[in-house]
């Protein structure tokens, strides 16, 4: 499906809206994390839309996918400092899970946008004999 503007992808929708759950979420974080988590964190779900706008403004596939990869990789880092926060107490549990689940379905439409190489039976057959 073609859109006309960034702001019309699902994909990136999802993703500004995790920045602002991530923001609010690090409101309460102590004043020891601002330069810490708070500032990684912010910066890392930031990215991941702000990736998919500027992929979506390239005119080369291969400029645009290196864009989407790139939200990938700060969606992944998003989840990471979202753990950490979890484990060490700043976030519920129920905060968390629901972050989470959503940084799992970005990934998913993430990939969507990502070309998948084509796997022959006998090179998967070859890997798979190998281990």
């Amino acid at each position: 499906m073609g859109y006309r503007t960034f702001e019309e992808m699902p994909v990136w929708q999802k993703a500004i809206d995790l920045s602002v759950v991530v923001f609010k979420l690090t409101e309460r974080l102590p004043r020891k994390e601002d330069y810490g988590l708070t500032s990684q964190i912010r910066r890392a779900a930031l990215s991941i839309s702000a990736n998919i706008a500027e992929g979506f403004g390239r005119k080369h596939t291969k400029d645009k996918l290196n864009f989407y990869y790139d939200a990938r990789g700060s969606l992944a880092e998003t989840k990471n400092h979202l753990i950490y926060g979890q484990r060490v107490g700043y976030f519920t549990q129920t905060e968390f899970e629901e972050a989470v689940g959503t940084i799992e379905v970005i990934w998913k439409e993430l990939n969507h946008q990502l070309p998948h190489p084509k796997i022959s039976t006998s090179t998967l057959t070859l890997t798979l004999s190998s281990t």
